[in-house]
């Protein structure tokens, strides 16, 4: 599974470095450049279709919304999964306590 990730992460790495490429030739451009031009848009476009291989092998992957809500604030995606750890810890605690509180004798509480 791991493998599938690293793929396209290698692909995604290198389409936004061939992007970033593209905007430095773009913002000088020049005449002479025309053919560099040409040759990293069709980078761009393989890169696209080897994004695009990847996600059908990718398919069966769910990714809740709440992930791409953090990374919109601008916040470390990692983040929504240790806090979610941490809410799970929270309430399991919880329920033991409960748990535990329905346990005890009848004289104790």
């Amino acid at each position: 599974m791991a493998e599938k990730f690293d793929h396209l992460e290698e692909h995604l790495e290198k389409f936004v470095e061939n992007i970033r490429q593209l905007g430095i030739i773009v913002s000088d451009f020049q005449p002479s450049s025309q053919a560099g031009l040409n040759q990293k848009l069709n980078f761009i476009v393989t890169g696209l279709q080897d994004i695009d291989k990847c996600r059908q092998q990718l398919h069966d992957i769910t990714v809740p919304l709440e992930v791409f809500e953090y990374i919109d604030q601008g916040r470390n995606p990692q983040l929504y999964t240790k806090e979610c750890l941490e809410r799970a810890l929270a309430r399991n605690e919880q329920v033991k306590g409960k748990i535990d509180t329905m346990k005890e004798p009848s004289g104790r509480a």
